[in-house]
């Protein structure tokens, strides 16, 4: 597979992601409608974090398992201090991101707007989805192009319930085209570079990096979801939406299982 074929292929996985978002215009909702959608946005996220640990603990576990049993103790703690910094900048950088660049709520009592928390999400996200396209990239550069394409189409696929959980906090908001095609390109776009990036080169230092700061950031928007849809009155269709999103979220994975990724 050449080069320009897999980029053009790691641009429609990334952007698959444009497949939910028109969902954030749906103009009227009742509360029950509202926290259900968004909450399908949680279970997602909740999803992925599950998702996103298990890739992280993969290289880690494998250098202290080593080369022939005999374990490669420098390496794993490299990963593992790039993990902890990773973490730390994900999550605490998005807060430090929102106090400096965005207006804080008020009081400790509002969550963050709705347009807001789906920035946040798309960020989060789209350092997930770069770490993806490092994955395609890396299989078609060496030549596996069936597991590549299988990668493609499982990524495509997964990037297409991502939308959905950018828009979750957007329900009857009714948001501007110009906005959702922002956060598509900031939540799907890091697909398409990574895929050019990991064509020509990958480490698992690289992979845990960005892996470690989609988990922070992920991680902060998923409390920030929480916060938000904490309704008395609608805890069944929040429940209901958790387990919808989480359900989604891992029917499409299982194209990458088959993939053998």
């Amino acid at each position: 597979m050449t080069f320009a074929q897999t980029v053009l292929l790691g641009a429609i996985a990334g952007f698959t992601i444009f497949i939910g978002l028109p969902l954030g215009r749906l103009k009227i909702l009742s509360d029950k409608a509202r926290t259900l959608i968004s909450m399908i946005s949680v279970g997602i996220i909740l999803f992925l974090l599950i998702d996103i640990f298990t890739h992280v603990a993969e290289p880690i576990e494998a250098a202290l398992k080593g080369d022939n049993g005999v374990p490669n103790y420098g390496d794993a703690a490299l990963l593992i201090a790039v993990f902890v910094i990773g973490f730390g900048v994900g999550l605490l950088g998005l807060i430090l991101f929102e106090q400096r660049f965005l207006s804080h709520r008020a009081t400790d009592k509002q969550s963050l707007p709705p347009a807001r928390l789906a920035l946040m999400i798309a960020i989060g996200l789209g350092l997930h989805n770069f770490s993806e396209g490092l994955a395609i990239g890396q299989s078609a550069g060496h030549g596996d192009i069936a597991l590549a394409l299988l990668l493609i189409i499982g990524f495509g696929l997964h990037n297409a319930t991502e939308g959905f959980g950018i828009v979750g906090p957007l329900a009857g908001q009714m948001p501007s085209w110009g906005f959702l095609g922002m956060v598509g390109l900031i939540g799907g776009g890091p697909t398409f570079i990574g895929t050019m990036l990991g064509y020509g080169f990958t480490s698992p230092v690289t992979s845990v990096l960005f892996l470690a700061l989609a988990i922070g950031a992920l991680i902060y928007v998923l409390a920030e979801l929480m916060f938000a849809n904490h309704r008395p009155g609608t805890k069944m269709q929040g429940a209901i939406g958790l387990m919808l999103g989480f359900i989604l979220a891992f029917l499409t994975d299982m194209i990458l299982v088959i993939a053998g990724a």
